[in-house]
């Protein structure tokens, strides 16, 4: 009963931190073909993502199976580190963003700027290298952080079919909302998605960091939902207090 529970608070956090993070990753690159395609031609940004997508298979073959000989100890030393990294700078960002402190991620407003990008740059004869570079840079960059998340996340907890299959999930799912829309995914709640993703990037962070460590975890995998529970806690009273302290008028005094 409590292996039953254990492995099932793993999988809950794994899926959980995959699916989010694919999801807001693919929302972003959607936004960039959707301005290629809708201003150069379909074509272009078809080819620059079908290019993007072979080269990321490709890196995924040579550099994935490599980690397979890896000590776990050290694996989970090293990738726990990493993901605190992630998921301190998406945590970082998010609650900016929440208090007002920095601009919400606006997929809109990054629709236009790409557009008027591609516009600018005016016509070119032949094929249209810029439609295909700006295209594969937006597949490629937003799929490569998407690889990086189920690699590590996948290879240290033994699951790495499970995280591919919901980042596989989570890709399908968002391109056909945006086939299905015909436009870029603007109503994406997607600072609340990053805030998330990083409460268990830093969960699976700070664990596997202490499992690297020879920590023993009180509850085994349990412990998982207890530290993304305490995360969550502290985000949101990060964001509060910044909300609060941002609302509090200055006194100037004369010393």
């Amino acid at each position: 009963m409590l292996i039953a529970a254990s492995v099932s608070s793993g999988t809950i956090v794994l899926v959980g931190a995959v699916f989010l993070a694919s999801c807001v990753e693919t929302v972003e690159a959607l936004t960039i073909v959707f301005a290629v395609g809708h201003t150069r031609g379909w074509r272009s940004a078809f080819e620059g993502s079908g290019v993007a997508l072979v080269v990321l298979t490709a890196l995924v073959a040579a550099f994935g199976p490599a980690l397979v000989h890896v000590p776990l100890s050290a694996l989970r030393l090293v990738v726990g580190g990493v993901l605190l990294i992630f998921g301190m700078q998406w945590l970082r960002k998010s609650i900016l963003r929440a208090t007002g402190l920095k601009a919400k991620h606006d997929e809109d407003a990054i629709y236009e700027q790409t557009v008027a990008e591609l516009r600018a740059a005016g016509a070119t004869s032949g094929r249209d290298r810029i439609a295909f570079v700006m295209a594969f840079k937006g597949v490629f960059l937003e799929g490569l952080e998407v690889i990086i998340l189920v690699i590590t996340l996948g290879t240290s907890a033994h699951r790495l079919g499970l995280a591919a299959a919901a980042a596989a999930v989570a890709v399908i799912l968002v391109a056909l909302g945006g086939v299905i829309v015909a436009k870029q995914l603007s109503n994406v709640p997607e600072n609340a998605l990053k805030m998330s993703v990083g409460v268990l990037l830093v969960t699976y962070g700070t664990f596997w960091t202490g499992e690297g460590l020879k920590v023993r975890w009180p509850g085994g995998d349990t412990m998982l939902l207890g530290l993304a529970a305490i995360y969550a806690v502290v985000s949101w009273a990060f964001v509060l207090a910044m909300r609060r302290e941002a609302s509090t008028p200055m006194t100037v005094t004369n010393a």
